[in-house]
Parts: structure tokens; sequence; C-alpha cells
């Protein structure tokens, strides 16, 4: 999914069932969310979502998102 951005309301899979949350951030370079290594760059970026439900945050690529409003 392109045009995603931060603030966007968005939903994902978890092994648990889906959820949904608001994108926080647009990560383009290799960090680390939750102690879990995010391999971004500028060409392939990963969105960092927080869940309305939990408060966990966790990376995403765009395919795995699909905005809810």
């Amino acid at each position: 999914m392109a045009n995603l951005r931060a603030g966007d309301k968005v939903t994902w899979g978890t092994p648990q069932g889906g959820t949904h949350g608001t994108i926080v951030e647009i990560v383009t370079e290799r960090t680390e969310v939750k102690g879990q290594t995010i391999d971004a760059s500028e060409r392939d970026p990963r969105y960092v979502v927080e869940s309305v439900e939990t408060g966990e945050r966790a990376g995403h690529t765009a395919d795995a998102l699909t905005k809810w409003s």
C-alpha cells in the first residue's frame, strides 16, 4: 500500500488475529523497536504502528497494513 503517513489509522494481522492502530513513525534506516531489529531503507521503509488495544509498537511493511477510518 502506498501513500501511508504518520498519523494514518491502519489495520494489520497478528498471531492473535487482526488489530488496529496508528502509524507513529516511518523508518528509513536499520533500527530497533521493542528489541526487534527492523531492516528498513529509503527504498523499503517500515511503518511503526501503535496498537489502540495494547499500546504496543511494532514495525511493518506497507503491504501488511490497510488504511481504515
